[in-house]
């Protein structure tokens, strides 16, 4: 762990950027193009989490997923995404947010259907021991010896 104080504040365009997508093959591919600038980890932030996100025409902000322990929240920027839940399809433009409660088991991802880009802000917690559904897939997420892993449903790794 570096001794470095974190900044006061930043713009957020100079934060660093993370592109692409953890998932594992044949996952990854179907994310398109999009990007995370970490901003929490900036500021050494470790109850929560803050991202700034970029969705490229055709891309997804994930597989539809659900937190056991994690609660999440976006809120829209610029750009005009469709919000996919349990629900159904929901239409979003900037200055729209939505929240999503850990538990609840209700999947949940942002795809960009246009031709322009979205940017957005995701927030949520940072909890211990998390594991995350993927309803749609043959996927869930956990971490298993203090990393982050994708398992197929019954337990077996990627």
């Amino acid at each position: 762990m570096s001794d470095a104080k974190p900044p006061v504040a930043i713009d957020a365009g100079d934060a660093p950027v993370r592109t692409g997508s953890g998932y594992p093959a044949p996952f990854a591919a179907q994310m398109g193009e999009r990007s995370r600038s970490r901003l929490g980890d900036v500021f050494g932030l470790t109850g929560f989490g803050v991202n700034l996100a970029r969705l490229g025409p055709g891309a997804h902000s994930a597989l539809r997923h659900a937190h056991h322990l994690e609660d999440e929240f976006v809120y829209i920027l610029e750009g005009t995404p469709t919000l996919l839940t349990d629900a159904g399809e929901t239409p979003l433009r900037p200055g729209m947010c939505a929240g999503f409660k850990a538990g609840t088991g209700d999947g949940h991802a942002l795809v960009n259907r246009s031709d322009a880009e979205v940017l957005y802000l995701e927030i949520g917690a940072c909890c211990a021991g998390e594991t995350v559904d993927y309803p749609d897939v043959d996927l869930k997420g956990a971490t298993l010896d203090g990393r982050w892993t994708y398992l197929h449903k019954d337990g077996t790794p990627y």
